[in-house]
């Protein structure tokens, strides 16, 4: 997720609560009052999981809100985020850990319930991260649509990520199209067409400037952006942002030329001036990858736990993946300030106030 420091930098007014960083955009005004934004997301969610899941072809199921410590199956981001733990009793005070996302769970169910290439599956995911900095974006609850698709070996393209890109850029589309003719003052945002750039390419663009800004430049300049290899190191000796080891493939080359099969959809806020990161998706690592990468993070122990152990045997499908931030979305289509505006959690006492002084109710 984007560091909440960099958005500072752009915003039209900054309040600092203790370390954290809060927009308070000029002029903010709600476009629907708390009552009709409650049918608004209804509408969003139930409207964009469906034309995701024909696009896609993917089919729901139902999620784990936590999985057992030490198998592996729990996600770690960036691998430096702390799970929310707990110890069960009748379990003999076996550990539990909440979600963070359901990247390797997904695959294994995908493996589980032998879905075909070309099919998938999605769910909503529900979790909890307790050292998540609190700001306009980032809540201690996640909500979003994870999502994954079986696919063949030679669907390990660039091509075949650009493409389910599309298919994603176009549900998202579709669905800001029928806000608007339900809420007419709510005009659409997003361009056309969604911009393809590697990390490489914008490093190049922008060899001065922090990866935050860069990202800030493209997504300003286009309006919505894939943001193509994140994780593997660039020509100045560092990754673009973080990304852990063992579900995208960062590490193989692609046709453009760069390396890797991920990416993170971003698009321009134009009410908070400041890029919106909608998802983060990729091809997942093959056998080869995720050991490569294990190697490269030197983190090679995993090989020994449960997820690890049956992907490296090649049990598990090949497959491509993402998570979809339901909040996020509905936050960027409703064009509301603070994510806080159409999801209930907790906020410091002094953000709650300052948004409130500015117009911004939060749940």
């Amino acid at each position: 997720m984007p560091n909440h420091k960099i958005f500072a930098m752009f915003a039209p007014e900054l309040h600092k609560t203790r370390e954290m960083a809060l927009i308070i955009p000029k002029k903010y005004k709600q476009k629907l009052l708390p009552e009709t934004t409650e049918v608004a997301i209804k509408k969003i969610k139930e409207t964009f999981q469906e034309k995701l899941s024909r696009r896609l072809n993917l089919r729901r199921v139902t999620a784990p809100l936590f999985v057992l410590t030490g198998t592996g199956i729990n996600d770690d981001l960036n691998g430096v985020e702390h799970a929310v733990t707990f110890n069960i009793d009748c379990m003999g005070g076996r550990q539990a850990e909440v979600v963070h996302s359901l990247a390797k769970w997904k695959r294994m169910k995908l493996g589980a319930y032998d879905i075909p290439a070309g099919y998938g599956l999605y769910t909503d995911m529900n979790a909890i991260r307790a050292c998540e900095d609190l700001d306009n974006l980032h809540s201690l609850y996640v909500d979003q649509w994870d999502w994954e698709q079986s696919i063949k070996e030679e669907d390990r393209t660039l091509e075949y990520l650009k493409d389910t890109v599309k298919s994603i850029y176009s549900a998202l589309k579709e669905t800001e199209y029928l806000i608007y003719e339900e809420f007419p003052h709510i005009t659409p945002r997003l361009p056309k067409e969604i911009k393809f750039i590697h990390s490489q390419e914008l490093l190049d663009m922008f060899p001065d400037l922090p990866a935050k800004e860069r990202e800030a430049e493209a997504a300003k300049k286009y309006g919505a952006i894939f943001l193509i290899g994140i994780g593997a190191p660039l020509s100045n000796g560092e990754p673009h942002d973080g990304r852990a080891p063992d579900y995208d493939d960062w590490i193989t080359p692609n046709s453009d030329g760069f390396q890797g099969l991920n990416g993170d959809i971003l698009l321009w806020d134009d009410i908070l001036e400041t890029p919106f990161e909608l998802s983060s998706m990729g091809i997942r690592v093959s056998p080869k990858s995720l050991m490569q990468q294990l190697e490269a993070r030197n983190c090679t122990e995993r090989t020994s736990l449960t997820f690890h152990r049956t992907l490296l045997a090649g049990e598990l499908p090949l497959s491509i993946g993402g998570g979809i931030g339901q909040s996020r979305l509905c936050m960027f289509l409703l064009q509301k300030a603070h994510i806080g505006e159409v999801q209930a959690s907790i906020w410091p006492e002094e953000q709650i106030e300052t948004c409130r002084k500015h117009g911004i109710m939060l749940v």
